[in-house]
């Protein structure tokens, strides 16, 4: 089962390529992402790799994190789970689900 790596403090110009070559020196690579803006396609400044085993992303954690690239020491760490964006729904503009005080009439 591949396991998901989050890589932070990148360089603008690390391309997903990139971060494929690195991560390749320690196992094979199912994906490489640099996260960028849907609007201006500016990176983001982190990326995800996707390995193929715990051991492989154990390796990379350990020869990575803090180490340079193009410039930034870079962060690698276990990704997290994404967390679902099905907030409460029916909540006021102020925040609120009580009515302050508008229901008196």
């Amino acid at each position: 089962m591949p396991s998901k790596l989050y890589v932070g403090n990148l360089a603008y110009s690390v391309s997903n390529d990139d971060l494929r070559d690195l991560f390749a020196q320690v196992g094979q690579v199912q994906s490489a992402t640099v996260i960028t803006d849907k609007f201006s396609g500016q990176s983001k400044g982190f990326g995800f790799v996707e390995m193929t085993t715990a051991e492989e992303v154990a390796n990379a954690i350990r020869q990575f994190n803090d180490s340079d690239l193009k410039g930034r020491n870079i962060k690698v760490n276990e990704a997290k789970p994404r967390e679902s964006n099905s907030g409460g729904g029916n909540r006021d503009r102020n925040g609120g689900g009580a009515s302050r005080g508008r229901d008196r009439w």
